[in-house]
Order: C-alpha cells, then structure tokens, then sequence
C-alpha cells in the first residue's frame, strides 16, 4: 500500500507555508545586514514546492493570516505550482510564520517568529472537507501537532486518510520553540510516529522521542519492525540508516561546501519521496534524497535552492559518490 500511493506522485501535504529573509550577500550576519533576500519557507511548503520540481503534484493544506505577507505566501505557492485549494485565509491576530536565518554555517543564527502562527489555526472542519480519495499519499512535519487546534485537526486528517486508504508520510521535525513542553512533543510526537507508516527524522529527533538520544536508533528500528513500513534515521554527515521490516540500510552523503544548514530536510523529503515514486529502489531513493540535500545547503535559500530532475541527474553524473560510513 505504501509504495503504491507514492506511485501516484500526488501529494497532500499538511503544514505550514512562511516568509524567509536571510541577509545578502552569503555569508553576511544578520546583526550587518543591509538588504535581504525574501523566499518562501516553512518545512511543508518546501517539501511540496521540491516535490512538484520532481513533476509531482502536490496540494498544501494551511491557514494564512490575511495580509500582505500571507498573500506574499499565496503568491509563492503559485510560483512553485503548489495547489492551495485547502489553504484557508484568516482575520485576526495570528500571522503567518517569518523566518530571519543566515546563509552561513559558522555562527549561523536562525530566529523564528511562531508567536500566535496562522497554521496553528487549521481545524478538523478545514480537514474534513477534504475529498482524500484524490490523492495518493498524506505527508505532514511534525510542527502541525504542536497546538491547537492544529494537532486535532491533524490526527483527524491522519484518520480520514486511513479510511481512504492513504499511507501516512511523517517528518518529525521537532522544534522546541514551537511547543508548550517537551512531555508534551514527546507524547504527541510519538503517538504521531505509531500511525505513521513513513517517517524520517534525525537521531535527536528519534532520540528524543525515545527518551534519550543514545535509545534513538533503537526506537527508529522498533518503529519498523512494529508499525512504520520505511524508517529513516538521519545522523547528518554521518549518513542514514534505513530501516524496512527486518533490513537496515547504511547509506553515506555527498559532500559539498554548505553555504547553510537550512532546507536539507525538507528537500531529503522531496527526493526521497519522488525518487520512489518513479520506482527507484529503496537505497537509490535514499541516495538520491541525500543529493538533493546536498544540492540544497550548498546554495542560497530553501525552496529556491532545491533541484528539479535535471539538476539532481547533473550533480549525481559529476559528483563523487556517496561518503563511507
């Protein structure tokens, strides 16, 4: 059922979409900064927008405050040929999500705005209008279900996708600032995780909802062997681990000279997800959505600096091959 739905390479995809501002040129500090460049963010959206760049289809479902900069979003997400059928404007004090990071990796600075964020805002009947027989797979990041009324509408969407016979794509991408307490992301998150049957996250992530980062690959394969069809657990330069059922699988990164930490998860995602969706084997598609993380840190901004198909296919017939574990 798993790689079913993701052959169908169309998407509904659940969470936030944001302005980011980073400071230009690359490398400048935000403490110096004179101009910025304005791109579209937030982990779901880009996750879509790298998705559709594979030709997938892809549909966002969010709120956005109705204002300059939620129209700003609105407008992005037409640029990328993300569908925003489901994407509900809202009046009053929540807005939408702005991000100010630096294009640099030492004493890179990211500061996030999320007071009263406009995505926090979807709701069960913002989910349940949605006809889920049209797609062939659910994908959310984990910031979905760190309020309400989000997080209900979310495990209400997780239910409705069930029914339709959906699986379910997860991303932990667990932010700290985004969440009440960590009793409750670890609860929340891990009820997440067992309903899903794809997540990805990296070794904090699963060993914080394991309890302790050195349990963290223990409980990713626990994930595999008991409920999740595909689990993979990222330990950054050190490569992947993924696991399905019984088989683990070691995989390096392709080296590259990072302008930036931001944006290499969610474009993992996007190669990963679309990589198996035109039938790739498990290992290629890991490969190819390490690439594309690669691709991605080693250029300004996020969604703008994720690779279509031809760019991913030149990087991998000019780069050296994946780093040994």
């Amino acid at each position: 059922m798993v790689l079913q739905g993701i052959a169908k390479r169309n998407f509904l995809v659940i969470g936030r979409v944001g302005m980011d501002l980073s400071p230009e040129p690359a490398g400048t500090a935000t403490v110096d900064a004179t101009s910025m460049m304005v791109a579209m963010g937030g982990s779901s959206a880009n996750i879509a927008a790298g998705l559709v760049k594979f030709g997938c289809r892809a549909s966002l479902v969010t709120s956005v405050s109705d204002d300059a900069v939620g129209w700003y979003c609105l407008g992005q997400l037409d640029r990328y040929s993300v569908q925003r059928h489901h994407v509900k404007k809202i009046r009053g004090e929540a807005r939408t999500s702005l991000a100010v990071y630096e294009t640099r990796v030492a004493d890179h600075q990211s500061v996030i705005y999320r007071n009263a964020a406009a995505d926090f805002q979807m709701t069960t009947e913002d989910v349940e209008a949605i006809d889920y027989s049209q797609y062939g797979a659910l994908i959310t990041a984990g910031t979905v279900f760190a309020a309400e009324p989000s997080r209900s509408a979310t495990f209400r969407a997780f239910e409705l996708a069930r029914q339709a016979g959906l699986p379910i794509i997860f991303d932990v991408d667990y932010r700290p600032y985004s969440w009440p307490s960590p009793d409750v992301a670890e609860e929340v998150l891990t009820r997440a995780g067992n309903l899903s049957d794809v997540i990805v996250g990296n070794d904090e992530e699963f060993g914080f909802m394991a309890g302790s980062i050195d349990r963290g690959l223990d409980k990713a394969r626990y994930l595999a062997k008991t409920s999740a069809a595909i689990v993979v657990y990222k330990m950054g330069p050190e490569g992947a681990v993924t696991f399905a059922g019984s088989d683990e699988l070691r995989t390096g990164i392709y080296r590259v000279e990072a302008l930036k930490p931001t944006g290499a998860g969610d474009s993992f995602m996007a190669g990963f997800l679309a990589s198996l969706g035109t039938g790739h084997s498990l290992e290629q598609a890991v490969l190819r959505g390490s690439a594309c993380a690669s691709i991605t840190v080693s250029k300004p901004g996020c969604a703008p600096a994720m690779p279509d198909g031809p760019e991913l296919e030149a990087f991998l017939a000019s780069h050296p091959g994946p780093s040994a574990l």
